[in-house]
């Protein structure tokens, strides 16, 4: 399944989503114009759990920086895509000022998460999608209701579906946790793959994170009661 959009409008534009996006763009497009160099900037800028848990001095560094290299294309694609369906109404429940630092602590709630399922990992994690399952986490407690435009693939047919938020993103997560519980076994908890265990830290953060950072603050209104069925024409760095 692939989101478009979701049906929940916003009541001011929301700036601080638009700077991540464009600084994540920036950074990865820096990353391609780095040829053969890119190896060893990503060991140093990306999250090494075996070096962070050695608590050097300047461990704490690529926890930051981390969330803002990608892999490839479609590591910052799909992540991106995520953050501009979702965060724009976090944001807006938030403000501004809240909901940066609610990504950035998402962001390393992530990460330590991951850490600690994968302590003696020495290869870099990398990427945004831990921070960004902090914003799932709060859209779903804040618009549980609301509806994502899905992109489905039925047999050799594709839809579009309107999916309730509550189904969309309790199946994510659930998706999340299968995979995260699988891979403690497996040969990539140590060597690289998806930072499922970092996805799984975030979405948790965000939940929590967005209790205490939204509390009060009114909600958006569905642009729409949509239906769930769809409407008639008219050995690579931890993936996060």
């Amino acid at each position: 399944m692939i989101p478009l959009r979701d049906t929940i409008p916003s009541s001011r534009r929301p700036v601080v989503t638009y700077v991540l996006l464009a600084l994540n763009v920036v950074v990865f497009l820096y990353e391609l114009s780095l040829g053969r160099a890119i190896e060893p900037f990503i060991l140093q800028w990306g999250l090494v759990p075996a070096r962070f848990m050695l608590t050097e001095p300047s461990s704490w560094v690529p926890v930051l920086t981390s969330m803002f290299l990608h892999g490839g294309w479609a590591h910052v694609g799909g992540n991106l895509l995520y953050l501009w369906i979702f965060g724009d109404n976090v944001e807006d429940r938030m403000g501004h000022g809240r909901y940066l630092f609610f990504y950035l602590a998402c962001g390393t709630c992530a990460a330590l998460a991951q850490t600690l399922a994968s302590p003696g990992s020495p290869t870099p994690m990398v990427g945004a999608s831990g921070a960004i399952a902090g914003v799932l986490g709060a859209y779903l407690l804040y618009y549980p209701h609301a509806r994502v435009v899905t992109l489905v693939p039925i047999f050799f047919f594709i839809q579009l579906i309107e999916i309730p938020a509550l189904f969309f993103l309790l199946l994510w997560f659930a998706m999340q946790l299968v995979n995260g519980a699988a891979s403690l076994t497996r040969a990539t908890a140590a060597t690289g793959g998806v930072a499922w265990w970092a996805h799984l830290g975030g979405f948790a953060a965000g939940i929590v994170l967005g209790l205490l950072l939204g509390y009060g603050r009114p909600k958006a209104v569905s642009r729409t009661q949509g239906g769930f069925w769809p409407r008639q024409p008219g050995g690579t760095p931890w993936g996060r």
